[in-house]
């Protein structure tokens, strides 16, 4: 196992001998072949180190800075709930609007009271998973079966995680600013704070540092490289609203840091402050929705601390405060802050491959998430 990237801790002496040791452990496990790793706060990175490969091949390159990973889900929160906060700031997106104000063809079939919030909230009433790659094979025929579907349960009455609400929050955005959703995100978020490595369908440099994810074997009978792994954003084109993101630990740092820090980014390397959207905006989307009439752990596009209802471990350990948020990856990404102690950790992981049965990162992410706590509050 090659592991490159270590950095001394910045803004207090911190001891991520045991992170860096479960990570360690977890490659040699078979969990993951190798992973990115940022712990820090709107001051600086604590921790910043480079594991393993990126597959379990003999001479396979060896995990870097410049690498860049399959984002899975953590796309809905970088990307779409971020462009929907920025429509929202400026006016354009009513989040209480009927979503058949934005997708006039979606009001059918009992469902022309689901609102942009039910979207984010995940309670809209829409069925869970639709398999759509073994029924159709164009982006066209996914949206078309989304917006002919019934519902599955009372719009507003429980939480059912689904990707057809971020689908459908990724064409609201298309239709409101008038752009594709890779551009709007490009131009109004990563470029702005310098998230140089971040990008759907990734080309040129990027796609040769994209690590591999799963070796289908299955539908598009390829190793997946650099080409999203959620067959649903493959049927969109590779930009959709639920997957489709590639990018680094370093560049979702930057990102967090504006999302710790109220919206706003300040870096010597970019001139001027950047305000990633408005104070009270980022507040709002990133604290624990309340008022609904069941007991629920989500934000708007975000996931605060879930309670543990069986023998799985939450994904962001037990020891991170209840003032955070926060999303995972099917690929084996995560990024979660926790506002309590201003603290950032990121990690990313190709766990699905070679194939996405193993499951072994459930018990190695929340020791993780637990060791980075437990090192920033013993910091000398």
């Amino acid at each position: 196992m090659a592991a490159l990237g270590w950095f001394p801790s910045k803004g207090g002496a911190a001891d991520f001998t045991a992170v860096d040791n479960i990570i360690s452990e977890g490659i040699g496990k078979g969990a993951f072949p190798g992973a990115q790793m940022i712990v820090g706060t709107d001051e600086g990175i604590l921790f910043e180190r480079y594991f393993g490969n990126y597959t379990y091949d003999e001479f396979s390159p060896a995990v870097h800075e410049e690498s860049v990973y399959d984002l899975a889900s953590v796309t809905k929160t970088v990307a779409t709930t971020t462009a929907v906060m920025k429509l929202f700031d400026s006016g354009l997106l009513d989040l209480n609007a009927p979503v058949s104000k934005y997708l006039p063809e979606f009001g059918v079939n009992g469902k022309s009271e689901i609102t942009v919030l039910n979207l984010l909230l995940h309670n809209s009433g829409l069925e869970a998973f639709v398999p759509f790659y073994t029924m159709y094979s164009t982006r066209g025929e996914v949206i078309s079966h989304i917006n002919n579907s019934g519902l599955s349960y009372a719009a507003g009455s429980k939480t059912v995680y689904s990707d057809l609400n971020a689908i459908l929050l990724g064409e609201i955005i298309e239709t409101v600013s008038g752009i594709p959703l890779d551009e709007y995100c490009s131009v109004n978020i990563f470029v702005p704070l310098g998230m140089r490595n971040s990008c759907f369908r990734p080309q040129g440099n990027m796609l040769n540092e994209a690590v591999p994810t799963e070796q289908d074997n299955y539908w598009r009978m390829k190793l997946l490289k650099g080409e999203v792994h959620d067959e649903a954003a493959y049927l969109m084109g590779g930009v959709s609203g639920n997957a489709g993101l590639f990018s680094n630990a370093k560049d979702l740092y930057r990102f967090m840091k504006a999302m710790l820090n109220e919206g706003s980014y300040y870096d010597f390397s970019i001139p001027g402050d950047r305000q990633i959207s408005a104070k009270e905006t980022v507040l709002y989307f990133t604290k624990r929705f309340e008022g609904l009439p069941y007991y629920n752990t989500r934000a708007l596009g975000w996931e605060t601390k879930p309670e543990r209802v069986s023998s799985n471990r939450i994904p962001c350990g037990e020891e991170i405060s209840e003032d955070c948020f926060g999303h995972t990856g099917y690929t084996g990404t995560s990024v979660w802050c926790d506002r309590e102690r201003g603290l950032i950790i990121i990690l990313l992981t190709n766990r699905v491959y070679p194939t996405r049965n193993n499951n072994l990162i459930r018990e190695i992410r929340p020791e993780v998430h637990n060791a980075a706590v437990r090192a920033f509050d013993n910091r000398n």
